[in-house]
């Protein structure tokens, strides 16, 4: 069977689609939040979403090498888009990342069927960086939304990404004591 008329080749562009979409959407999460003030907390969502563009290239780079060339590929994934504000973002986000784990390790078994190991493996392993996504973006949603991004229960380091000023409290600075920067560039305490 030619690999473009196998199911993991339809699984493969409409990875590239959703990937590609992630990191835009991402991206506009991204912006949000630093129009909003919230310059650590745009760049961790900056971070993810360079990821996500990484994984596209990686599953376009992957086409291409079993293809030989992007004829008659069907790329869509057509995943709805909540940015209409940052917590939206972010929930939309965790929720996203949780069914493209599910979905990522259907398509690893679909791939491993039709004798593709290697893309089987593939799969598998973009699957377990989204499970960090998703982790990742389920507490910074909770804890944007309960206004807890930057304090704490117990004591904790906080520490300005503008000059490197450490401070050790429940709560962050709200401007930061050596540079005047805002609350938004303290680093963002992010779970293991």
């Amino acid at each position: 069977m030619e690999f473009d008329k196998t199911q993991t080749f339809g699984n493969l562009a409409r990875s590239f689609a959703g990937e590609s979409q992630a990191g835009l959407r991402y991206q506009f999460i991204s912006q949000l939040a630093m129009k909003q003030g919230y310059k650590t907390l745009s760049d961790e969502i900056k971070y993810i979403a360079h990821n996500e563009t990484a994984h596209a290239k990686i599953i376009f780079d992957t086409i291409i090498e079993k293809n030989g060339n992007t004829d008659n590929i069907d790329i869509s994934a057509g995943y709805p888009f909540e940015g209409d504000s940052i917590e939206n973002g972010l929930l939309a986000a965790a929720e996203a990342e949780a069914a493209e784990i599910k979905i990522y390790r259907q398509f690893s078994e679909t791939a491993a069927n039709e004798g593709f190991k290697d893309i089987s493996d593939l799969f598998l392993r973009i699957a377990d960086v989204e499970e960090r996504h998703e982790t990742i973006f389920r507490y910074l949603y909770e804890h944007f939304r309960n206004g807890t991004l930057f304090s704490g229960d117990k004591d904790i380091i906080y520490e300005c990404s503008n000059c490197g000023f450490r401070f050790t409290a429940k709560q962050a600075f709200s401007v930061c004591p050596l540079c005047k920067v805002s609350q938004g560039f303290v680093k963002i305490k992010l779970p293991e």
